[in-house]
């Protein structure tokens, strides 16, 4: 399969712009389908990561805990308007440190109203013939977002597109993906859940990263 965004022409957006315009699309619309392909990637501003990234498992758990009802409130918000944002999340093996913490956060998600899908990369080998998918999200029928991130892994804008025919062949892909994929909860009781503590090694950014690069704090994946 070709990238899906063949041909689709997108405009560049800061940080601060792309969320200011995704907040603006997102409570007015009537779906919202993402497809997480990166496998590692950096949150700076994000308590939880950053405790991570400071060698801190136990912390960062307890700091993903401790959001839980905030995220609840959040889900049953986005119910209410009649939207239920689902996720698929391409997982590789072995499960990199990163993507273990962000699955732990995806499973409080899942279970706050927010489901989340898994396929394993191979899986999908047939439609990354050109390279991996890219990291997208949908927002309704007219827009759609690509996740742009720097040499380390921080996210530093997007790029948005609003052509339907192309936003909706996107949006098609990820329900076909979703609809083929394994329930979250089933898969971290299989292959996170029993996982050792990962260890980093070294912090991945330095104090203050997100001051220097200009970027509002904090980053929101």
């Amino acid at each position: 399969m070709s990238n899906p965004l063949a041909g689709m022409i997108g405009e560049q957006l800061e940080l601060a712009d792309y969320y200011a315009d995704f907040e603006r699309n997102f409570w007015v619309a009537t779906s919202f389908w993402k497809l997480e392909r990166g496998q590692t990637f950096a949150e700076p501003g994000n308590a939880s990561w950053e405790a991570f990234d400071g060698g801190d498992w136990d912390k960062s758990l307890d700091l993903l805990e401790a959001d839980r009802p905030a995220l609840r409130e959040y889900h049953e918000r986005v119910a209410a308007l009649g939207v239920e944002p689902r996720r698929v999340r391409i997982v590789e093996f072995p499960i990199t440190p990163y993507l273990q913490w962000e699955l732990h956060a995806l499973a409080i998600r899942d279970e706050c109203g927010g489901p989340v899908r898994v396929l394993p990369a191979t899986g999908i080998a047939d439609l990354e013939v050109g390279g991996p998918l890219p990291d997208v999200h949908t927002v309704g029928d007219e827009v759609m977002y690509e996740a742009v991130y720097d040499c380390n892994g921080v996210l530093k804008g997007a790029r948005r597109f609003d052509g339907r025919d192309g936003v909706r062949r996107c949006r098609d892909l990820i329900v076909s993906l979703f609809d083929r994929a394994e329930p979250l909860a089933d898969f971290f009781a299989r292959e996170v859940a029993v996982l050792p503590t990962p260890h980093l090694g070294r912090r991945r950014l330095p104090d203050g990263y997100l001051e220097r690069a200009g970027r509002p704090r904090p980053i929101r994946s």
